[in-house]
């Protein structure tokens, strides 16, 4: 497990995750970026799984997977974090996120993954316990080389702290 100052959307892994809301039609954040990235085919092939699985869009906590289209990744893993302004406040929300992702990529023999701070942004969660719940549940995947790429220096060092506490 390591963190680093990075773009998720250059990284050159089996997976990244994306942090999307339920539509998974796009949005603000790492969502955008990711989406921007991807190319247009990625937000058709998000309609489809809306269309055939998830009418009523992603549940919190729950992980779906794309082809990466026009990114370095072969695949995207979205995962629909909890909102802390909208009141999701439940540390166990965010696990489920984190860990879904696992998975789901372990399920596709899937080994190298790059998460974003899920929640941490946009969706208000502090990021010291973001990292805390982050590290915690992926440390259950001992198999996965697990990349956590931060948008800030300062979110690097909360992470790279918590990897070595939890290490």
């Amino acid at each position: 497990m390591k963190a680093c100052h990075a773009d998720i959307t250059t990284l050159r892994v089996d997976a990244i995750v994306n942090a999307a809301n339920s539509s998974l039609l796009g949005g603000a954040g790492v969502d955008g970026a990711v989406h921007r990235a991807a190319g247009p085919e990625l937000l058709e092939a998000c309609k489809d799984i809306r269309r055939v699985d998830y009418p009523a869009g992603v549940p919190v906590g729950e992980a779906v997977m794309t082809p990466g289209f026009s990114l370095p990744a072969r695949h995207v893993i979205h995962t629909v974090g909890p909102n802390w302004h909208r009141g999701e406040t439940d540390s166990e929300l965010l696990a489920n996120a984190f860990r879904s992702c696992a998975e789901l990529a372990t399920r596709h023999g899937l080994t190298t993954i790059a998460y974003p701070a899920i929640s941490a942004g946009a969706y208000g969660w502090d990021m010291e316990r973001v990292a805390r719940i982050g590290v915690a549940e992926l440390a259950a995947f001992p198999r996965l080389d697990v990349t956590f790429a931060l948008v800030s220096e300062q979110a690097t060092d909360i992470w790279q702290r918590e990897i070595r506490t939890q290490g």
